[in-house]
């Protein structure tokens, strides 16, 4: 029993040597290891910097030429949002000069306006806003929304002072105000909402496509498997742990830095504790590693891991919930959505480091990722026994008696 251990132990050592040999001598599994997981997520994180969109040029087409729509068009350009870069004589002007991109967004105020309002009638004033990028149409509609009810609960308070002077003493402005707070992402910025999630999808990409090339790889250099097939092999459960301890020890940092250091370096939320964080973490990985194995069973070329899985990149985004819930999913895509581990990683993440979960709180997410690892590394394990090893030998033996007739 005492030599048996002794022999497993050696076994794992063999494979995690020689899978560590493989990886290293492979500038492609390298850059899926190291170079993606370090460089994607600050190109990603650049590009949606700054997080909020502002002082969006805007033009105003002003046909009432009135105080209060002077007043309107200086609060509006005192917002963040927006800024008035001047007026157009009439609205094909105003057109124009979006045409050409000089702005984004048209105020157009009615003929009228000032005098509606003054009569206590209702006075509309009327945003055409480009909406080719949705971050410029919320902060044009945020910014006439706050202006426009500011002055409503203005003025409504001036008219009721008329008719009751001591009412102003009593109440006024708005009479029920109500405030935003945006938890886990104060500034209500794009990046701090999408970003938590993308590092779990670019680890979960990375571990998948990383694994799957090693599988090709090994078919397409056979003197690098390590294989012989009249020599003793090591088990399949020892090849399997041996390469997943390789893989593990080499994606330590890179996780540690998607997790921790990414999100410290461009201010994203930080409210979970990060050993909480690399525990849940760790039925991702070995979910991925076992997905990575199966996937081996289908690329016989290290270039066709691209054809193969790297079209799943937006498809897994969706099915994530990220852009789309997931509980107003077709029943089809929600449980293919819940199949897919980076699912379960990407909400149990965006909880525990923006809101502060506990381990305990994503308990749901946490089991669904244990369940997942267990059945893709038993589904590993009949790939790697049935359809890898018999390959992998066949190709060293081939490999073999080529050398022994040069």
């Amino acid at each position: 029993m005492r030599k048996h251990n002794k022999s497993l132990v050696r076994q794992l050592f063999d494979v995690y040597c020689r899978e560590f040999r493989l990886v290293i001598k492979d500038p492609g599994i390298v850059i899926f290891f190291l170079f993606l997981p370090i460089a994607y997520p600050v190109i990603y994180s650049l590009i949606y910097n700054p997080e909020v969109v502002r002082d969006v040029k805007m033009v105003v087409v002003d046909h009432d030429r009135s105080s209060l729509s002077r007043e309107l068009v200086r609060n509006l350009d005192a917002t963040q949002e927006a800024w008035v870069i001047g007026y157009a004589a009439d609205l094909p002007e105003a057109r124009r000069a979006m045409d050409s991109h000089k702005c984004f967004a048209i105020l157009e105020i009615p003929e009228g306006f000032g005098k509606k309002t003054g009569r206590g009638e209702q006075a509309n004033a009327v945003m055409y806003c480009d909406a080719s990028l949705l971050l410029r149409y919320r902060g044009f509609l945020v910014a006439s929304t706050n202006v426009t009810q500011a002055m409503g609960a203005e003025i409504l308070a001036e008219k009721i002072n008329e008719f009751v002077p001591l009412a102003e003493t009593i109440s006024s402005g708005d009479i029920m105000p109500i405030e935003n707070i945006s938890m886990g992402n104060i500034e209500n910025g794009f990046d701090s909402f999408i970003m938590p999630g993308v590092l779990i999808l670019i680890l979960h990409q990375c571990i998948i496509l990383a694994a799957g090339m090693a599988g090709g790889a090994k078919r397409e250099r056979p003197s690098l498997s390590g294989y012989n097939s009249y020599n003793e092999q090591p088990s399949i459960l020892m090849t399997m742990a041996g390469q997943m301890l390789c893989y593990i020890t080499i994606l330590a940092l890179p996780i540690i830095y998607l997790v921790h250091y990414v999100p410290l370096m461009f201010a994203f939320p930080m409210a979970g504790q990060f050993s909480d964080i690399i525990m849940f973490l760790v039925p991702m990985v070995l979910a991925c590693l076992g997905l990575g194995f199966i996937f081996q069973g289908i690329v016989w070329e290290r270039e066709s891991v691209f054809v193969l899985w790297v079209v799943t990149s937006v498809v897994f985004l969706f099915l994530s919930g990220l852009t789309w819930p997931r509980y107003a999913m077709a029943p089809f895509w929600k449980f293919l959505s819940g199949c897919v581990p980076a699912t379960w990683g990407v909400e149990g993440f965006i909880r525990m480091n923006t809101n502060g979960a506990s381990l305990a709180q994503v308990s749901h997410a946490y089991i669904r990722l244990w369940i997942l690892a267990a059945i893709y590394l038993a589904g590993a394990y009949c790939v790697q026994r049935w359809i890898v090893r018999p390959a992998v030998i066949k190709g060293y033996d081939a490999y073999e008696s080529i050398r022994a007739k040069v």
